[in-house]
Formats: structure tokens, sequence, C-alpha cells
């Protein structure tokens, strides 16, 4: 049996069900072949959570095995079945939601009471609208198109879909990459960060349990570089999705191309949170400082350039701030916590670093290291607010992944928008204004998948997330996501009832 760690049990309460392995093919959990193992650790504390044998190239073609079998009847069901198989499984979940949140917040070192109002329910509403969007895979209306023929177009599923997740929102991943995939006919095999495991795991097995068949939903829990790489490339691999850095997004999209698979990607972000001179000041504040701060800052629309029009640029340096160290660091599971640690302490390295050089060229007025005390053993950062980079700089160009926002002054609204577009990303942006006609300029010429008025981070089912730009293609969540899972097929027949034996003359000539 492989052992749990050494996990509290209030704070692991689940921990049991993965005594088994943490793959998860056909139905079953099995251990790596890989020849190699990985703890999870709690980021909070240092703790060792779980250690599991990783998973091989030969676990993947099982994986990839299993769904090819499952595809025929899943696929051949009526959408009116998946449909109830979805509600049943929305259900499970919810019956399990406080396992899921301490996993997650465990794994990923979130705040509980994030996960317990964000991530659990965010993903159980996820299963419940892709439950109903199952019974609306539609193609068009007959239609009369050409003479004597009738055309309509049926919508169909892909086949076995790929995915891979990142670890920053791993319950939430998980559920945006198997539910339109499978709502819309197609099985999956998803690949989620070797770091955060726990909870794609108990989503597969709460999917299990809820009755959706074996192999629909596989889990294979190893390295990018070897499990990822060889789901990615796999012949028998119909479409692939990932989310993670635009970095390794091009990798992705380089291994898909050998076997000219469809490819949807949702890839790194930097955000920017633009404020005119009109707007509300406290509100913005507020704003900007629960967009950065979400997650702690590992968030690929968290808001991460603040671009602040001149008469407001002091007084909102000032206010956030002041507002960024009121901010309670702490236990993920105890109740007056606001922000948890970063998700690794090689993740804190790396956002130390930026913060580190951009000393060298900007203002840091506040946060800028690790806090001691009782939080040392932690991979814990200050919420950091940077003043006065270049627009050029390090900071402001690459996407940190922190509790990092950076402030810049602009004057005019051209030079604002412009500044906002200029960098590689386009996920999500945000624009705050009292003036409906400077909000609606921003809307239309901000270049990104998302642009909020006046907020910033909230998402819902029901709308598309996606990016322009190095921010990937394709969309999540949303009727448009779960057309990313389809492919179309004409159909056209002859309605005259006349079995045509001179056609080839109309192409060929006589012979």
């Amino acid at each position: 049996m492989q052992h749990p760690g050494n996990a509290a049990p209030e704070r692991f309460p689940a921990q049991e069900r993965f005594a088994d392995g943490a793959q998860f093919v056909a139905g079953r959990l099995a251990k790596g072949t890989s020849g190699r193992t990985h703890t999870v650790v709690d980021p909070a504390t240092g703790e060792d959570v779980y250690t599991y044998e990783l998973a091989g190239t030969d676990d993947v073609d099982a994986a990839v095995a299993a769904a090819r079998k499952a595809f025929g009847a899943w696929a051949g069901a009526t959408p009116g079945d998946r449909s109830d198989a979805m509600h049943r499984f929305a259900a499970v979940v919810a019956e399990r939601a406080e396992d899921f949140a301490r996993a997650e917040s465990l794994q990923c070192g979130k705040p509980l009471k994030l996960s317990r109002e964000f991530d659990v329910p965010g993903s159980i509403d996820n299963i419940a609208f892709f439950a109903g969007a199952a019974r609306h895979l539609t193609g068009q209306s007959a239609g009369e198109y050409s003479g004597d023929h009738t055309s309509y177009v049926r919508r169909e599923p892909i086949g076995v879909v790929g995915s891979v997740a990142p670890w920053n929102y791993p319950l939430q991943m998980a559920a945006w990459k198997i539910l339109p995939a499978i709502a819309a006919g197609n099985t999956i095999v998803l690949k989620p960060a070797e770091i955060t495991p726990l909870t794609s795991l108990l989503f597969a097995r709460a999917a299990t349990d809820a009755g959706i068949p074996d192999g629909v939903i596989n889990i294979v829990t190893g390295t990018g570089r070897e499990a990822g790489e060889h789901l990615v490339g796999h012949p028998d691999v119909a479409m692939t999705s990932f989310t993670g850095s635009t970095a390794v997004g091009k990798r992705v999209a380089a291994v898909a191309t050998a076997t000219v698979k469809r490819v949807h990607l949702e890839l790194g972000g930097k955000a920017p949170f633009v404020v005119f001179d009109d707007a509300d000041l406290d509100a913005a504040v507020n704003g900007a400082v629960a967009g950065a701060l979400i997650n702690t800052g590992q968030d690929c629309t968290a808001a991460t350039r603040a671009y602040v029009q001149r008469p407001l640029y002091e007084a909102f340096v000032e206010r956030t701030a002041a507002l960024m160290e009121t901010v309670r660091l702490g236990d993920p599971f105890a109740a007056g916590t606001d922000l948890g640690p970063l998700v690794s302490h090689a993740q804190r390295e790396r956002v130390a670093g930026f913060v580190d050089r951009a000393r060298a060229y900007a203002r840091v007025v506040t946060g800028g290291q690790a806090p001691g005390g009782e939080l040392a053993a932690g991979a814990y950062y200050r919420p950091t607010l940077i003043a006065g980079a270049p627009q050029d700089s390090e900071a402001v160009q690459a996407e940190i992944f922190g509790p990092v926002l950076v402030v810049l002054p602009f004057d005019t609204d051209d030079e604002g928008i412009a500044l906002a577009n200029d960098t590689p990303y386009g996920l999500a942006a945000s624009a705050w204004s009292r003036d409906v006609y400077r909000t609606g300029r921003a809307t239309r010429e901000i270049r990104a998948g998302c642009v909020w008025i006046n907020d910033h981070i909230p998402i819902i089912s029901e709308m598309p997330h996606g990016g322009y730009k190095a921010s990937g293609s394709g969309k999540d969540m949303s009727a448009y996501s779960f057309e990313e899972y389809t492919q179309l097929k004409h159909v056209m027949f002859d309605t005259t009832a006349v079995v045509r034996k001179d056609w080839h003359r109309t192409i060929f000539g006589d012979r």
C-alpha cells in the first residue's frame, strides 16, 4: 500500500481513498508504472501529504485504450442519457463537497473559504450547466440549398480527448476539461499536474460512482515531459486541450501537429487593470487588491498591470499599498486567513526573483519578501506592490504568477488603452470608469478574451473563457466551449427519389 503521508485527518479526511494509486483508468485506481515516485507537499507547512508512483507511457497507452473502448457506447448514448448521468455526477460532488474543498486547499495552499465558496461550487455549477448542454447538441435544420437536394449538418463527438491541466485550479480545470468533452459524447484522458492530483482523482471517482461508464473519464498522473507529451502526441487521441504557460503551449501545439489533431490552448495572461480619472477610487482600489491577490496571484486572469490616469495615480498607489498591508496571511484551514502560500517553495523563489530584479528599475512600495515566524516553513510571500516600472520591463511584460501588482501612470485615454494592449498576452482585462462611452470604447479596443467593467475576476458557466494573441485559442465554459469538442458533418441527399445514373457526365462528360 502506498504511504498517504502525514497530513492530519482533519486537513485531509479523504486520504484513504488514494491508497491504491494515483492513476484512474477504466474506473479503477492503480499504481503508475514509470518506476519513479512523487510526493504531494502541503505548501503551508512543507509536510509530505501523499507519495505515489508516477504514470509512464504504458499507463497513458492503457488510459487511451480504455477511452477508445468506451467511446462507441458513450457517443451512441442519447443526449438525455448523458445528461441524466451528469446530473447524478453533480449530486455526488455536492455530497462530497467538503472532501473536495479540503483536498484542494491542502494541495494548493489556498484558503479553505476560497475552496468552499468558489472552487467547489463553481465546479458543481459547471457539471449542472453541461448536463443541460448535453441536450442541445444540435445541427442546422434541413435547407433546400441546391435544387432537388436537401442538406443538414450533424454535430458529432470527436473521439478520445487528451487534456493537460495546470496546478493553480486543479478541480476547476479538471471540470473545464472533462465536462464539455463528455457532454458532447467524447471520452477523455486527463493529465493533472503531478503536484496537485488529488481533486482530479476525487472528481473521476465521483463520476464513476454517479454511473458514468468506466473508461469515459481517465486520469494519468505523471510528468509533462513523459506522460503529458506522450498523451498529446498519441495517434489515438483526436483532440488535445491544454491549459498552462504560453511556452509549454507552443510545445503542445508542435507535438499535436504531427498527428494533425485539433488543439485547444488556454495559455498565459498579464491582465491590465485600467483606471480612468473619473473612476470610483475606493472601488478600484478594492478591485485591484482582490483581483491581484486571488489564489495568491496564481491566476492567469489576475490583475497584474494597473494603469491609472495621472490625477488618481498617487492616491491609488498609497491606498492600494495600505489595503495590501491589511491582508492576513495564514494557515489555509484557519477561518481568518485571507491569503495562503504559493503552491510550492520553487514557485515562491520564482516570484521573489522577479521582485528582486525589479528593485533595480522600480520602487517596491510594500511587500517584496517572505514572512518569518510561524509561517516561515511554508511557501508564503507578502502581497507586493511595485510602482514606476518601465513599460518594457520584465515586471510589466512577463507573467509573474504571484501576489504582485505593478502600477504605472498614463495621461490620455488613447495612451491607457495602448498600454493595456502592449504585451503579447490577451486573456483578460478590466476598465474602471463612470463614463459609459469610455467603458464602451475599452471593451471594443482592448484586445482580450474578457473585459470586465468596474470589476475584475468573476466568471460564470454560461459565458466563454479564452484569450487572444499569445493567450491561446479556443474557449472554456459556456456553449462556445461545447462546440470545441464536436465536429460538423454535412449530410446531403437527393429528394426526388430518382436514382441518377448520369450524374458523372456533368463532371466527366461522355465516355
